[in-house]
């Protein structure tokens, strides 16, 4: 992990950032950067910025037989998940209450992710991803109380068989 933060510390530095603190979770392996300059650049490109250093981290990782160091910088990767649990648990509260299904904005797979397993555990309604590449998304259905009986129906009428 020491060797990940060397990394992290030699990419902020050649992008130009001096005023920056690393806060390692070596258990985890996750990585938080604060940048504390360029507020307004940091902010206007941080989606991009993440995924940008994430990726080449994951990258030099990879090549140096290293499990991957996944790094949030400025909390944005944590008020991001926030964010989709709290609109995941909206959307199924939506979904039950007009019995439909509702769709998630398109996300990426890890969002997605969080999407599904925020969702797991609600037991009325269940997640199913549609869609390809960066258009895919999550849908919030509804579980009806027919479609449990017409299920145990089913099995039932299966074992006889």
């Amino acid at each position: 992990m020491e060797q990940g933060e060397i990394i992290i510390k030699a990419i902020l530095d050649e992008m130009g950032f001096a005023d920056y603190t690393i806060d390692l979770d070596s258990e985890h392996r996750h990585a938080a950067v604060f940048i504390h300059e360029d507020q307004g650049l940091i902010k206007e490109n941080l989606p991009v910025l993440i995924e940008s250093i994430n990726h080449v981290i994951q990258l030099i990782g990879r090549k140096q037989s290293e499990p991957p160091i996944f790094l949030d910088i400025n909390n944005y990767r944590h008020e991001r998940e926030n964010l989709i649990i709290e609109l995941a648990r909206a959307t199924a509260r939506k979904a039950l209450a007009t019995k439909q299904e509702i769709p998630l904005p398109a996300m990426n797979s890890y969002e997605r992710r969080i999407a599904h397993v925020e969702l797991a555990a609600h037991p009325d309604v269940m997640t199913e991803s549609f869609g390809q590449g960066r258009d895919r998304y999550v849908i919030v259905k509804p579980i009806t109380e027919t479609k449990v009986i017409e299920t145990k129906e089913e099995v039932k009428s299966e074992t006889m068989a």
